[in-house]
């Protein structure tokens, strides 16, 4: 087997809120008088509900109050990403929500693009921007998302996503949606996380989605199982991150393989790897233990990542040469 922490990967679908070392964010709590508790180990929290996970975000969220907050968690995740072996990563950061709750609509996203800038050079590695939006937020803020991310399309800000709970229909943002491809911004909305396939026919429709954050329950419709590979309709996968919420009851039960087996281009990623205590390496490396893959197989994972990104042409032929020669270095 080859060191998987060599493996050049991209990293797809991680919240940039949830990848905030814990020793950061407890030292910017204090430093804005915010409590964090403390935490034992590097290992998953367990959480009773989606609520429970919900309320760690936030606060998480309210220790993020300064341009220097915002800076360092950008740097921190650039330097995170490429120890694990991350060349390039579209990393979601919620802007439009930052910046109203301090008051200061741009500077979130100002700060963050600075820090990731930073981070690039010192760190070799490649970061775009996904902007998302609650679906249980108000329309306007969503189009204050597609507004900032427009702005920001030249700094690295490539596209928007609607997330947050599946059960609160896309068609009230049908609107804002077309605005977003109309501005040349790519879309990627969460669904078939929660609910099940007609959540991933509504990101297709309405959503015009380019890729499906999740997407695992698509294999509770053949037909539309069909539609999604016949569109080659990548799938942001993300087994720890379901098994820690419940959605899934063990790493081994997760649909990965039936997924693939299905034809269906599936990509690997954390989506909250600080939170549930795990990296984009170590994703692969359960992967590889639950499902049985060899370099391979995980080489091709990677790659589908690598294809799947919105990636300049360049980039992605790089990346394909990088994975080739990992490929062809000798396994221990």
């Amino acid at each position: 087997m080859r060191d998987l922490a060599r493996l050049p990967k991209a990293h797809l679908h991680v919240h940039l809120e949830s990848t905030v070392r814990w020793a950061t964010l407890q030292e910017i709590g204090a430093a804005n008088g915010v409590p964090v508790p403390e935490r034992h180990g590097d290992g998953p929290v367990a959480f009773e509900d989606f609520r429970e996970f919900a309320d760690l975000g936030t606060t998480v969220r309210d220790c993020l109050r300064r341009p220097e907050d915002f800076r360092r968690i950008a740097v921190e995740f650039c330097a995170d990403e490429a120890a694990q072996g991350t060349r390039y990563a579209e990393v979601t950061f919620t802007a439009a929500a930052h910046g109203e709750r301090l008051g200061r609509p741009e500077m979130p996203l100002e700060a963050v693009l600075d820090g990731l800038a930073e981070g690039q050079a010192a760190y070799d590695i490649e970061c775009r921007v996904i902007l998302d939006h609650s679906r249980r937020r108000s329309v306007d803020r969503a189009r204050r998302t597609v507004e900032l991310a427009a702005r920001h399309a030249a700094d690295g800000v490539v596209g928007i996503g609607m997330a947050g709970d599946e059960s609160h229909p896309l068609a009230p943002f049908a609107e804002v949606v077309r605005e977003a491809r109309d501005a040349g911004l790519r879309l990627v909305h969460h669904a078939g996380e929660m609910c099940g396939p007609a959540s991933i026919r509504e990101a297709m429709t309405v959503g015009q989605a380019d890729r499906l954050g999740h997407g695992i329950r698509v294999l509770g419709d053949p037909d539309l199982v069909a539609e999604v590979r016949d569109r080659a309709l990548p799938l942001e996968v993300c087994p720890s991150s379901n098994v820690a919420l419940g959605l899934v009851p063990s790493f081994a039960a997760h649909p990965l393989p039936r997924l693939r087996d299905a034809g269906l281009t599936v990509t690997i990623s954390t989506d909250i790897p600080v939170i549930i205590g795990t990296t984009l390496t170590e994703e692969y490396a359960r992967v590889r233990d639950a499902f049985g893959y060899d370099d391979t197989v995980l080489a091709a994972l990677s790659r589908a990542g690598v294809d799947a990104s919105f990636a300049p042409e360049a980039t992605k032929a790089r990346l394909h040469q990088e994975i080739d020669a990992w490929l062809s270095t000798p396994a221990s």
